[in-house]
């Protein structure tokens, strides 16, 4: 089987990933390393460029001209919307959701929010974090942070920043080394990470059902459970990598789900929380309260 993935350390850490798991199940597979519009465009910041799917479109191209047989991608990166002919067939595990706040030991100061000195320079390029970071420490400055996770670890490493947001997920699966920086693992509760954060989704074409048939092998149904709610809230709000929105759901041992979730509509940061026993309607009702003004 053909994988197609982005070219980056992590991205190949997600096909190799990939090529394990169906390695397991009895099937073979080689990469396809595509190149996308996010990686080619370093200059600008996501709520500076047009359209959705930076990390996916040409890979989704590919997939549908038959280039390859399936595709891997971050979830968070795909946009709710499947272009005609391809489907996501199935879901990994999910690792830690959290993102984490990597500080430069001369940035820290014990009491205040996140440990962070006053006016720090903070490097992000995603809207959902800058959005977050002005609610909770208005005081510090937001500055746009692109390339590839060591590059961006470089980039702080040289001075370059105070502070840089990482994903969790990303960190723990590259191993990366983290020695003499401070790491504030940020509560998904509170902090909101992107919808489906830490989960892989395996891409595959609509009518191609032998590899649909492999991949449903390597399916995690209850991770799919909750990333649906948290993609069905981002599909309501009309959103993309653009949109400050997260959205965080969890299920405990009951089966109850639970979701945050935080936006900033209008220069306001709205927050909504449901729990219920089904899934039914959920994403609708947290929509209705980031909608309404909450006090």
């Amino acid at each position: 089987m053909r994988i197609g993935t982005r070219g980056s350390k992590l991205a190949l850490w997600q096909a190799e990933f990939t090529q394990a798991e169906l390695r397991r199940i009895g099937v073979e597979s080689e990469l396809v390393i595509i190149k996308t519009k996010g990686d080619v465009v370093q200059h600008l910041s996501f709520d500076k460029m047009e359209g959705k799917g930076f990390f996916t479109k040409e890979i989704e191209d590919a997939l549908l001209r038959g280039e390859i047989d399936l595709a891997v991608h971050s979830m968070k990166d795909l946009p709710t919307h499947q272009p005609e002919g391809l489907a996501i067939t199935a879901v990994s595990y999910r690792d830690n959701p959290a993102d984490l706040l990597i500080m430069r030991p001369d940035a820290t100061t014990p009491g205040q929010i996140f440990k962070l000195k006053p006016g720090a320079t903070v490097g992000t390029s995603a809207a959902r974090r800058k959005a977050q970071m002005r609610h909770f420490r208005p005081d510090v400055e937001l500055k746009d942070l692109r390339g590839n996770v060591p590059t961006r670890l470089e980039k702080l490493r040289r001075g370059e920043y105070d502070a840089i947001f990482l994903a969790a997920a990303g960190v723990g699966r590259l191993g990366l080394d983290l020695n003499g920086l401070e790491i504030v693992e940020l509560n998904p509760r509170e902090f909101v990470p992107a919808p489906a954060q830490g989960v892989l989704a395996w891409q595959a074409h609509r009518d191609d059902l032998p590899t649909r048939r492999i991949l449903k092998q390597i399916h995690h149904p209850e991770i799919s459970a909750v990333t649906n709610v948290e993609r069905r809230v981002l599909q309501l709000m009309d959103g993309g990598c653009q949109l400050p929105l997260g959205v965080h759901a969890t299920r405990d041992n009951a089966g109850n789900f639970h979701v945050f979730a935080a936006c900033e509509i209008n220069g306001e940061m709205r927050h909504a929380q449901v729990s219920q026993s089904t899934s039914f309607g959920l994403a609708e009702k947290i929509v209705e309260q980031l909608a309404v003004r909450v006090v």
